[in-house]
């Protein structure tokens, strides 16, 4: 098999992305010399569809749903960044520096932007956080696609929305690296924890590589302690089973709340 692989969710400037690329070409070394990175960021599910996909990393959202079928879990990130507890992590509620909301109910009739339906951080969760509070399956005046999460700051930043929920490993490394951007919103709480964002490989990956795979993540993560440090790794755990059907069970509960859309 030739296999393929690419690391493209937290590719938040380019140095970050040339230090992901980094970490993965030094765990194919150990794990599979013969795989090729890919460069295929503009079309994610050809890329997570793909039998020849030895290890990418996707969203919890499209894994329970979209890829349930297709790919299956290699490992799970930990990240040192506040909201982050082992293998979980949060988003971060935010709205503009200057706003006048407090809290998210506070912003009731405001204009929330969130990256992508298929996002577990920008809307997964942020719904399951509104819930309660909607009335009639309505809680915003507006509500606003971005594409990305630095998409929805950037909306906040220029006004052309009000409130955000942020990934908040994709917002710690925005505090590292984009500091001006950062500046620009300000917390009004946490949403729920669900797992973080998998490592995934084709189902066609033999059971003996992926645990290869395990070994040299775990390698190359000691290999470079600064790029590490950078990269805001701890580590990697093997999820349980089951452990992701905690994203399904939010999302479930926003539905049973009368509210199956962001609105």
């Amino acid at each position: 098999m030739n296999w393929i692989a690419s690391l493209p969710m937290y590719n938040v400037t380019p140095a970050l992305a040339s230090h992901w690329r980094a970490l993965l070409a030094d765990t194919l070394r150990v794990a599979a010399p013969g795989a090729r990175i890919e460069a295929r960021d503009d079309d994610l599910y050809a890329l997570w569809r793909d039998d020849r996909l030895l290890l990418s990393q996707t969203c919890g959202y499209p894994l329970m749903h979209s890829l349930a079928d297709t790919v299956q879990v290699v490992a799970t990130p930990h990240f040192d960044a506040p909201g982050c507890d082992g293998l979980h992590y949060r988003s971060l509620l935010v709205v503009r520096a200057d706003a006048p909301y407090r809290s998210l109910e506070a912003c009731r009739g405001a204009r929330a932007a969130f990256n992508q339906d298929d996002s577990n951080s920008g809307m997964n969760l942020f719904r399951h956080a509104v819930a309660p509070l909607a009335r009639g399956g309505r809680f915003f005046r507006e509500v606003l696609e971005t594409g990305s999460h630095l998409g929805s700051l950037q909306a906040l930043g220029e006004r052309r929305a009000d409130v955000a929920a942020i990934d908040c490993v994709t917002f710690a490394f925005v505090q590292d690296s984009l500091p001006a951007l950062a500046a620009t919103v300000r917390s009004i709480g946490w949403t729920e924890p669900a797992p973080g964002l998998p490592l995934v490989a084709a189902r066609t990956a033999p059971a003996a590589l992926l645990e290869r795979l395990r070994g040299a993540l775990d390698i190359a993560l000691q290999a470079d302690p600064n790029r590490a440090r950078v990269l805001r790794l701890k580590g990697f755990s093997v999820p349980a089973a089951n452990a992701y059907d905690r994203i399904v069970t939010l999302a479930r509960e926003a539905e049973a709340a009368g509210y199956p859309h962001l609105a």
